[in-house]
């Protein structure tokens, strides 16, 4: 990848995870959490951030040992070889990413258009979600420097936004609405970690800075571990704030909006467009920084054969990765209902997660990782795979054969791309 004269370092990697993992997951994620776990919620938080904190640990062992700019897709590669099952398990990440990008897409559509007036053209929701996508695209076309610079703005408005309203929230609360009568089964606070996991699943993005720091062993491990405890604090402490001041239905009934609901009993109006204002920053970047990963991972993909050669050829300060995976994001976010496919994805990179620390067992010399703690990434994971399974199950019959047939897409393609690659690099008869 192209090499920034002014490299990534420690507080530009943590701002990058900290704006992939503060973008949709809190604003958009909190109220279908709730629904599930009720005034309960941040406890499913803290489960959430353990997961992700043991994942942290498997994947900075694994980046400070093979730094690489495709980060989970290397580990795969590291671990069970290039071939059929390492190329599956990467485009399942891809789509995974694209998913997830065009979902957060939609939801600065949605925040955008609340400032419109109440007569709007509903085609706005599309126009908003195109332009902030084609925006950051632009922005990574300049390469890695820039990117980090916008992630350290826009993480610092947002970091600090969330935490005074955090700070305002528990000062004020209603400790009655978070007495233990009001939750919900305690198998319903484990069933949303489908959810909440998928809130902090963007910590990921860090692995795919490595070719750009300068000291990638010490340097990623640390970014890693860091950003995902202060997005862990964050998070319960603003589930604590949001449902030690409105009552679960409410919360529920805000849905997307569950931050801005919160802030209008404690700052009033000013509070709530304050808060709709730092959810579009939110989701910007982390667009912006999931973008900067994606098109890593399509380089690392292309330059292993296993996607056509053209994700991997330079343009501008970056790969054209960048402009197919852009076009895809669009179009998914025009042209879907990505509901039920945004839960095939949170269990997918479960999955995905579950594999490479179960791959790291047989890299373990080669990174100096604990034994134990790497079993323990891998079980955890598994763990909130299958809960997410069963609950989804139970709630929507289709989603486990979209599942599946999910999987069959990706080993399909991938099959279709290897031949692809081998009729690229086969040399003609003269």
């Amino acid at each position: 990848m192209h090499k920034s004269k002014k490299p990534i370092g420690f507080w530009s990697a943590v701002a990058m995870g900290i704006g992939a993992m503060v973008g949709a997951g809190i604003f958009a994620l909190l109220g279908e959490a709730s629904a599930i776990s009720g005034s309960a919620v941040y406890i499913s938080f803290i489960i959430g951030g353990i997961i992700a904190l043991f994942s942290g640990y498997s994947l900075g062992k694994l980046g400070a040992r093979y730094p690489s700019s495709g980060g989970i897709v290397e580990y795969l590669s590291q671990a069970y070889g290039i071939g059929f099952f390492t190329g599956t398990m990467s485009i399942m990440l891809y789509f995974s990413a694209i998913v997830s990008l065009s979902l957060i897409a939609k939801a600065f559509g949605n925040y955008a258009v609340t400032f419109l007036p109440a007569d709007f053209s509903l085609l706005w929701h599309h126009y908003f979600s195109i332009g902030i996508v084609l925006f950051f695209v632009l922005i990574n076309l300049k390469g890695a420097k820039d990117v980090a610079i916008w992630e350290k703005a826009t993480v610092a408005i947002k970091f600090a936004v969330l935490c005074g309203l955090a700070i305002a929230g528990i000062t004020y609360l209603n400790p009655v609405l978070l007495s233990p009568s009001t939750y919900p089964p305690v198998g319903d606070v484990f069933f949303s970690l489908a959810i909440t996991f998928f809130a902090y699943e963007g910590f990921r993005v860090i692995t795919n800075t490595a070719e750009d720091m300068p000291d990638p062993a010490k340097t990623l491990p640390r970014a890693i571990m860091t950003a995902i405890l202060l997005v862990m604090v964050l998070y319960v402490a603003i589930a604590i704030a949001v449902f030690g001041n409105l009552p679960t239905d409410k919360v529920i009934a805000a849905k997307d909006f569950a931050l801005a609901e919160a802030a209008l009993p404690i700052f009033g109006q000013v509070g709530f467009t304050v808060v709709a204002i730092t959810a579009l920053i939110a989701t910007a970047s982390a667009i912006n920084a999931n973008l900067y990963a994606v098109t890593n991972v399509t380089y690392q993909l292309a330059k292993d054969g296993e996607l056509p050669a053209v994700f991997g050829k330079p343009i501008a300060h970056s790969r054209e990765g960048l402009l197919i995976s852009g076009a895809l994001i669009i179009i998914l976010s025009l042209l879907f209902d990505l509901s039920d496919i945004a839960a095939i994805g949170s269990i997918s990179i479960l999955f995905i997660h579950a594999v490479t620390h179960i791959g790291h067992l047989k890299l373990l010399k080669q990174t100096g990782a604990s034994k134990i703690l790497v079993i323990i990434a891998a079980a955890l994971s598994l763990v909130a795979m299958v809960l997410a399974l069963i609950y989804i199950s139970q709630h929507s019959d289709h989603i486990v054969v979209v599942l599946i047939g999910f999987v069959v897409a990706a080993a399909t393609i991938e099959v279709a791309l290897q031949k692809i690659a081998k009729r690229e690099v086969k040399p003609r008869i003269t």
